[in-house]
């Protein structure tokens, strides 16, 4: 025991005094040379799934763009566009994996279409939350398996903000029983929408900025969006009567940088290393003001505006839980790239879960 005390706090003094070396060596091999800083600028071009300026997620990717510009002294200058401005909203992972953008900024359910695996890096339902995700995407061999899936689309994947646990969804009917989903029109993506449709319903996929003018006019019956904050912005509460948790479908919700892989290594090491280091601090901050916009909002729906907040019922989550393993099952089994995503996850999730159990243990104040 003291042999391991004496070895920890010795190595522990090593990593002080080299400390400072460790962070402005960031990025660099060992036997390497030290990057040479370019005075070479550089114009890119950011195309987002969202509208422009869309709270919290269009200013999450205008924030990364004005961050990497400072730290970079002005050499790597990032044009934001909102969907629709240059692209569609949902074909910003085209626009970037062909070069019409340098950079793209979404969710990575939404290219489900070209490439089933890619949807697990989004979420999944009843799978990990926010911390454990980010745990196993930097620290289990998420983000490398992330970077493997794209790299055939000549894109490497960032990290780059989280919404937090989400809502179950907002809803024009009471859900007291699982046929009460059959023949329901809902705007849900990614694996909880495949979920949803051997529940009986159906899944709709649709970008952020059409959710409100298909709900108002009937297209859909029902929709999942984020949480209170968003959904009050997005003025959901006046065209839904119902408001449903705890959510299945996204116990997380990580936002996704696209960057053109070609592009990206045309860049010094430097810029990379900004780059990274920006997405990072974005991924943090974007989840810190979802989670205290949406407590504050969540008061604000609940004591002002009067929402009825639903629970689903026992049966029904018991349902979704069933469906969502015969999902993934038959996903797994057709795709080995998802098979092997999901065998990571799943054994990181089983690795995590007693030292959560034990230490995150839920209390109210």
């Amino acid at each position: 025991m003291k042999i391991e005390r004496r070895e920890f706090l010795k190595k522990a003094s090593i990593a002080a005094v080299g400390g400072t070396a460790l962070i402005y060596g960031c990025g660099e091999k060992k036997g390497e040379a030290p990057a040479v800083i370019s005075n070479k600028k550089f114009e890119w071009k950011m195309v987002t799934a969202w509208p422009p300026h869309f709270p919290l997620l269009g200013d999450g990717a205008e924030e990364l763009a004005k961050w990497i510009f400072e730290m970079s002294n002005g050499r790597l200058k990032i044009q934001v566009y909102g969907g629709g401005e240059l692209v569609p909203p949902l074909e910003a992972f085209d626009a970037v994996s062909s070069g019409v953008a340098e950079m793209g900024h979404g969710a990575s359910y939404y290219w489900a279409g070209k490439s089933t695996a890619a949807q697990f890096f989004t979420n999944i339902p009843f799978g990990m939350n926010t911390i454990q995700t980010n745990a196993w995407l930097t620290e289990g061999g998420g983000l490398d398996l992330w970077r493997k899936l794209y790299e055939p689309f000549n894109l490497m994947p960032f990290p780059v903000g989280n919404t937090g646990a989400q809502m179950g969804g907002w809803f024009n009917k009471q859900i007291n029983s699982l046929s009460d989903i059959k023949g329901l029109k809902m705007r849900i993506p990614g694996l909880a929408g495949n979920v949803f449709t051997k529940a009986g319903g159906t899944a709709i996929l649709s970008a952020g900025g059409e959710i409100y003018t298909n709900l108002e006019r009937g297209v859909i019956d029902a929709t999942d969006w984020i949480g209170p904050y968003h959904d009050y912005l997005m003025g959901l509460h006046k065209i839904a009567k119902y408001y449903y948790y705890p959510t299945w479908s996204e116990p997380t919700g990580v936002i996704e940088l696209i960057i053109n892989k070609k592009a990206y290594e045309q860049l010094p090491s430097d810029l990379q290393n900004i780059i990274r280091i920006a997405a990072y601090a974005q991924n943090t901050t974007m989840l810190s003001k979802f989670e205290a916009l949406n407590a504050e909002y969540y008061k604000k729906l609940k004591d002002e505006e009067k929402v009825q907040f639903k629970k689903f019922p026992d049966d029904v989550i018991s349902a979704f839980r069933k469906y969502s393993k015969e999902v993934i099952d038959e996903i797994t089994s057709k795709d080995s790239m998802s098979k092997k995503i999901y065998d990571s996850y799943i054994s990181f999730q089983k690795k995590i879960a007693p030292w959560f159990d034990l230490a995150e243990i839920n209390y109210n104040v």
